[in-house]
């Protein structure tokens, strides 16, 4: 896995988003207690807003900037996205109102909105080879989870020594070495995909995903990943300190847990990918992490519940959540030509994250409301029911290429050239079949 970052241009890529993920986390903790010195008491409302203005600017920046980075230079697209992030992690510090770290936090996540998808559109054209393209998105899954148990001990360490406002300082460097990381290489930029309209060109991404199966059958294992993803992230902490009595150091170690399944599942993958088609197992890594869920809330509710189950069936939950989001990559890649991947991965960036603005908030309304096993319980059906939908709109037999005919074009179409039938790969769009003719 590691031999990809041989190449210097993904290496320095890799690096960026190492550190920039350092950073975010750091800001991370900072928040958090910079909320509750702001709220006192109030600082989960303050939290919670916060986290609802990451999601809609996600949501709804994300297919507009993807949109239109085919019209710019790639790498300068995002250094400037990474240097708008650095200089408003610099006046975090200085806020002195609630309403101000709404509207630095909108900004925030609003360049992080066209950063991510137009950086994950780049991988691809950098390693276009499907083998080191699979161990790079591996090596991403890697970061994302090592992020999730680095950041927040690194945050530990550096509060024994200086004030959390300084960690924002540190989120500040994360972004700026991201972006001397990223202009100390050539990045390729894809052909501008010709003359389109504003709405056209801001809807086509998701138009492009809804239309193609195996995208829509993603949107139903992104609904599966949130369910799950969010018992874990919004209840972990009522579970470890509410149910259990268990201190802050328990709650890390059930995190780890949960880190350790999803790390494990990405080390693995490449090699399975090579042999197992990437539906089969993406629809094992979501049953898996259905039968996780149901089988916590059959022995919570016969009086077994305990921490060492709790850490068992986490890491069994990352395994399946690493299975399902680790190969998603290839199926963007193989469901877009290079012109219409950032609007791609954009829709996926959004649409993803729309899953999640469900599943975050019903989460923690179910465990406060009606407790452990109702919360269990409902996740695990909604989950199951992005499963039901993912098996049934993407065929058990998904073909990168399929053979058809153009019978009712006109016979001036440039895609005929000739000839009527050719094989594509199984991108469609609102108009008709998207062209990959291979003559």
């Amino acid at each position: 896995m590691f031999d990809i970052l041989k190449d210097r241009t993904y290496r320095h890529l890799f690096l960026a988003q190492v550190v920039a993920l350092l950073g975010t986390g750091l800001a991370t903790v900072a928040l958090g207690l910079l909320a509750y010195d702001l709220a006192g008491d109030s600082a989960a409302m303050v939290l919670g807003a916060v986290f609802t203005i990451k999601m809609i600017a996600y949501v709804g920046i994300a297919p507009i900037a993807g949109a239109f980075s085919d019209r710019v230079n790639r790498r300068a697209f995002l250094v400037l996205l990474d240097v708008v992030r650095a200089v408003v992690a610099l006046c975090l510090p200085f806020v002195t109102e609630i309403w101000q770290v709404y509207v630095l936090i909108f900004l925030l996540q609003s360049a992080s909105a066209a950063f991510t998808p137009t950086f994950q559109a780049t991988i691809p054209d950098v390693l276009p080879e499907e083998a080191r393209y699979t161990r790079a998105l591996s090596l991403s899954r890697l970061a994302y989870d090592l992020e999730n148990i680095v950041s927040p001990t690194l945050a530990a360490l550096l509060l024994l020594v200086m004030g959390y406002n300084m960690l924002f300082l540190g989120t500040f460097v994360g972004f700026v070495a991201s972006a001397i990381l990223v202009v100390s290489v050539l990045l390729p930029n894809p052909t501008a995909s010709g003359q389109r309209g504003i709405y056209d060109r801001t809807t086509r991404g998701i138009r492009i995903y809804l239309a193609t199966p195996r995208l829509r059958g993603l949107l139903g294992l992104n609904l599966a990943v949130a369910s799950a993803g969010a018992m874990v992230l919004v209840n972990s902490v009522v579970l470890v300190r509410g149910v259990l009595g268990l201190g802050e150091s328990a709650l890390a170690w059930t995190m780890f847990a949960f880190g350790v399944g999803s790390m494990t599942a990405a080390l693995v993958l490449p090699r399975v990918l090579d042999r197992i088609a990437d539906r089969t197992i993406m629809v094992a890594g979501g049953w898996l992490m259905v039968a996780a869920l149901i089988t916590l809330a059959a022995i919570t509710g016969t009086g077994g519940f305990s921490w060492g189950l709790l850490l068992v069936i986490w890491l069994i939950t990352g395994l399946g959540y690493s299975a399902v989001q680790t190969p998603s990559g290839r199926l963007l890649k193989r469901s877009a030509h290079p012109e219409d991947r950032p609007a791609v991965f954009a829709a996926q960036f959004a649409l993803s994250h729309a899953c999640w603005l469900i599943s975050y908030p019903l989460s923690g309304w179910l465990m406060t409301a009606f407790g452990t096993i109702s919360a269990l319980l409902v996740l695990a059906a909604l989950a199951a029911l992005g499963l039901l939908v993912a098996v049934r709109v993407w065929p058990a037999h998904d073909a990168e290429a399929v053979e058809h005919t153009h019978e009712n074009l006109p016979l001036d179409h440039p895609h005929l050239k000739g000839q009527r039938r050719h094989t594509h790969a199984l991108v469609i769009d609102d108009a008709h079949p998207r062209w990959d003719s291979q003559f």
